[in-house]
């Protein structure tokens, strides 16, 4: 296998993809390069596949389960530098735009299925090779800006011809001048260097030394307003980019004025100088030539845990700080060398980082001067701070919680130098804080991190609901600890705001001193922060497909809203059953607001449903189809039928091979069906149902307005049929048997022992419903106490009495049964209740359905026998009534009606004018006012050809 690419055969590729070219290029990287790849199909198994050891994904256009570019799509918003480059052999400058928007970072088109352009593995590798360049110098740029932003060392960025282009602030602070005005001249001709003799030549030197590609170093002394000097060490790097051309110098100056004056007054008394030595920090050693130790300093013990004796034991300064520390030529040129980096192991085997400086001396037999400075806690926190730089922007591109959780355990080691850590998240609903990551060390040290009640008295529930963070030196220690067996000894626990806990730990006793706890805050503070953002952006997200729902359900509900206010308008205008139905299934169906949509009613077996009327793409559906009642799997219309219950199906799909509508349906892409019972007053008029070419395209407000549409539609077809009952005088005359005692009739019959009928006269007023009845074969004055008990009768009027026999007027709580027959066309005559049953006579027009009418009292009673059904022609009977009833107000209706019953105008009269008129609670001259109107409308009626109607129910 041949190896021709460097970078490919250290990278890892992900091929995705079907086509015959993802097989062939695969064959080739195998037989070219020793680049690791590897092949899935699908756009899911890539997004699975992904992870931060893939250098490149290469794709086709259409793969199993989506298209290529929803795939980059899903991959740019998880990576914005990863390289994808997408291959298609149908390609178009339409997809190509298309691709670019997506963010690919190379179109490929084909010439084929098969046909790879040959050098598709050199562009691969470009772009790979591109992809490390920019991560390689954005993390130059990150160490740049660390250094760059140093408050305690001035910064100066110089072109590569000397000319100053930058500066921090610490430098800008070092002059009055406005630096922008200094921009552009030569450095050493700047105001931070004083005239004295040599400094400005000096500064000159180290730039043009640096610009030959040389490190320099000068130590310059500057003036200061208040007549005193500042030295300043000056180090100047080179920086060349790639290709080895010098691109900028960068020079830094450290204030060591201090540290000057100590030497000075070192040299001048060398018992001062060991007394402040024993007093420093810092540790001073001082050898011969040969690296022997002449003094060790007495605090040594502070940086490496020996004691001086120890030290010297051990051997040379070799030993100790190890070989090749300097230069000694470089030495004896210049005098001393400054801030030489080295790492040294202490006694208890810990590592640290030290700046030694280096200086030649004549103290009694010592020739060189070693002080070292343990830099080790600012090198960490220097480190520390970077790696959370790192860690924020990486924040930054995080789009969940639990990846948020498992950027802060990864980085936790680098920032705060422990190996343990964990992220609890806080689930609201259940009231527990639930482990989104943790580390192996974790997982080593302690186990795996356990769910915890928000309630419990745990360390971690403590820390979170007290908002307060805790730092543990010994866990062992702690009365809150729930592992006593755990390894871990020093554990800190840092709430998350509102979001959940960081815990981390180490084996180390004491090991969150100052800047550890600053750091693990800092580490908290800065996650938390990335956790409201995360949280913020989801509600966002949230609100946003809210409303998109709400506007699609609104935009819906007003085009199911403007439907039905087309069919109320057209239902308002039908004059007929075929127009009502055949106008709402053609208005359901314009306009494409729905595929199909018909209504059927229960043929007369009641066995199945009948289609009365359609509108739409029927493509044939009815005629395949069977709608029986029974049986399992039935169609939506017949279990509507059935139950008289809204039956919403929606998505057709499911439960395909269960029935066999579904699929009669679905090849007519018919995905969504609802179906909606036409019921008016407990009647049914047929079953409506609509098919939509989508699926859930009934939502519960759609199915809400359709039902109630339901009802508009079956009262526009109960008002046909009374409007046809008043056009028709062949009636079917019911005679029903009742024995259900649940009747006020009956009740008030049975417990009088007496016979109580009903023969018309029904009111509807403002205060209830009125009924005149006739009570026979027993005391007027005992039925009426026993009405008065009834729940069913709010007040009773005695009309007349003559013994055995008599007349009340019942006020009824309840709805009447002939009000509710009225509403359905058919007339209530008679009804004769005995203690024994009840009998009821009813006239049904030829328009009404008997059925319906003896349904309706089937329903309001309990025992219902059928007893005789005769047809009756009420023509001349009807329009006199009809004449008759029209011209009488209902006031007028109700004082005849009293007046009737209670024998006025019986011989001799049983109640007078004034009796009655006291009944109806009105003055005697209205009463006799409403009997001489009523008369004088029933003699027209009966003499006066002029007014006889064009129709029943009609007056001219």
């Amino acid at each position: 296998m041949a190896s021709t690419a460097t970078v490919l055969g250290s990278a890892r590729l992900l091929l995705v993809g079907t086509a015959p070219w993802v097989e062939t290029f695969e064959a080739r990287l195998t037989a070219r390069t020793d680049a690791h790849v590897d092949r899935v199909q699908t756009a899911d198994g890539a997004l699975d596949a992904v992870g931060d050891d893939v250098d490149c994904v290469v794709t086709g256009d259409a793969l199993a389960d989506t298209d290529g570019l929803d795939l980059v799509r899903a991959l740019r918003s998880e990576t914005g530098s990863l390289p994808i480059v997408l291959c298609t052999a149908n390609g178009s400058e339409r997809l190509a735009s298309d691709a670019i928007a997506a963010g690919v970072t190379d179109y490929v088109a084909l010439s084929g299925d098969d046909t790879l352009p040959e050098n598709l593995h050199e562009r691969v590798e470009r772009h790979i090779r591109g992809a490390r360049r920019t991560t390689t110098q954005r993390d130059r740029a990150r160490q740049f800006d660390a250094i760059f932003h140093d408050s305690r060392t001035a910064t100066w960025v110089l072109e590569p011809t000397g000319e100053l282009a930058r500066v921090n602030e610490t430098a800008r602070d070092l002059i009055d001048a406005a630096v922008e005005s200094l921009v552009g001249q030569p450095f050493w001709e700047l105001p931070w260097w004083s005239e004295r003799a040599g400094t400005q030549s000096d500064i000159r030197q180290v730039v043009e030394n640096t610009m030959q590609g040389e490190f320099g170093n000068v130590v310059v002394t500057r003036d200061v307003p208040d007549d005193t000097a500042r030295v300043l060490d000056i180090a100047a790097r080179p920086v060349h980019d790639e290709r080895g051309t010098l691109v900028a110098i960068v020079i830094e100056g450290v204030d060591i004025t201090d540290r000057v004056e100590l030497e000075r007054d070192l040299r001048q008394s060398e018992e001062l100088h060991r007394v402040t030595l024993n007093n420093m920090t810092d540790t001073v050693l001082i050898t011969d030539e040969d690296g022997e130790y002449t003094y060790v300093c007495p605090n040594v013990h502070y940086i490496f845990g020996y004691t001086a004796d120890e030290i010297r034991e051990q051997g040379g300064i070799t030993d100790l700080l190890g070989d090749d520390l300097f230069d000694r030529e470089e030495l004896a040129e210049r005098g001393v060398l400054k801030n030489i980096e080295c790492t040294a192991t202490d006694k208890a085997g810990r590592e640290h980082t030290l700046l030694v400086n280096v200086r030649e001396v004549s103290i009694q037999d010592g020739t060189l001067l070693y002080s070292c400075r343990d830099i080790t806690k600012r090198k960490q926190r220097e480190d520390a701070l970077t790696t959370l730089q790192e860690t924020t922007r990486d924040f930054l591109y995080a789009s969940t919680h639990r990846e948020i959780a498992q950027h802060v355990v990864e980085d936790t080691p680098s920032v705060l130098d422990v190996e343990a850590s964990g992220v609890y998240l806080f689930d609201a609903d259940a009231n527990e804080l639930e482990p989104a990551a943790q580390s192996a060390a974790m997982d080593r040290l302690n186990g795996p991190l356990a769910t915890v009640p928000a309630n419990s008295d745990s360390p971690v529930s403590h820390s979170f609901v007290q908002n307060d963070a805790l730092f543990l030196d010994d866990v062992h220690e702690s009365n809150r600890l729930e592992e006593p067996a755990t390894d871990l000894r020093s554990v800190a626990f840092i709430p998350l705001g509102e979001h959940g806990l960081f815990v981390a730990g180490t084996q180390t006793v004491g090991a969150f001193d100052d800047m550890t706890g600053e750091l693990a805050d800092l580490l908290a503070a800065t996650a938390e922060a990335a956790l409201d953002r995360v949280s913020r952006e989801s509600r966002l997200r949230d609100q946003d497909r809210e409303l998109q729902r709400q506007n699609q359900r609104l935009t819906h509900l007003n085009q199911v809203n403007e439907t039905i206010r087309e069919i109320d308008q057209a239902l308002v205008k039908a004059e007929t059953r075929d127009e009502v139905d055949h106008t709402v299934c053609e208005l359901l169906t314009d306009d494409d607001r729905f595929s199909f949509a018909w209504i059927g009613t229960t043929d007369p077996a009641g066995d199945a449903v009948e289609p009365r009327a359609w509108a739409g793409a029927e493509q044939g559906y009815l005629d395949g189809q069977s709608f029986e009642l029974d049986g399992t799997g039935v169609d939506p219309a017949a279990r509507t039928a059935a139950s008289g219950d809204v039956v919403r199906i929606s998505n057709v799909a499911s439960r395909l091979h269960e029935e066999a509508w579904r699929k009669e349906a679905l090849s007519r892409d018919f995905l969504s069906v609802l179906s909606i019972p036409l019921q008016y007053n407990d009647l049914t008029y047929g079953v409506l149902t609509v098919y939509a070419e989508r699926q859930r395209a009934f939502d519960e407000t759609s199915r809400g307005v359709l039902a109630e549409l339901g009802e508009t539609i079956a009262s526009a077809l109960s008002g046909i049929e009374r409007k046809n009952a008043l056009l028709t005088t062949a009636v079917t005359r019911v005679t029903l048997d009742v024995a259900d005692s649940s009747f006020v009739l009956s009740r008030l019959a049975s417990a009088a022992e007496c016979t109580v009928s009903y023969e018309g006269g029904v009111q509807r007023t403002a205060e209830g419903t009125y009924v005149f009845v006739t009570v026979e074969d027993a005391a007027v004055e005992t039925v009426e106490a026993i009405a008065a008990d009834l729940v069913a009768v709010g007040a009773v009027q005695r009309v007349s009495a003559d013994g055995t026999r008599g007349v009340l007027r019942l006020r009824l709580t309840q709805p009447f049964l002939a009000l509710e027959l009225a509403d359905h066309g058919a007339v209530f005559r008679s009804a004769t209740a005995t203690p024994t049953g009840t009998r009821l006579t009813i006239d049904v027009p030829e328009s009404v359905d008997v059925r319906h009418v003896t349904g309706l009292v089937g329903e309001a009673f309990a025992d219902v026998t059928l007893r005789s059904k005769q047809s009756v022609d009420e023509r001349s009977e009807y329009d006199l009534y009809s004449q008759f009833i029209a011209e009488l107000t209902d006031r007028q209706l109700e004082v005849v009606q009293t007046a009737y019953y209670s024998g006025f105008f019986e011989s001799p009269r049983e109640n007078t004018g004034e009796e009655v008129a006291a009944m109806l609670d009105i003055s005697p001259p209205a009463f006799y006012e409403h009997v001489r109107t009523v008369q004088r409308k029933l003699f027209a009626a009966l003499f006066d050809e002029t007014r006889v109607p064009t129709h029943p129910g009609e007056v001219e």
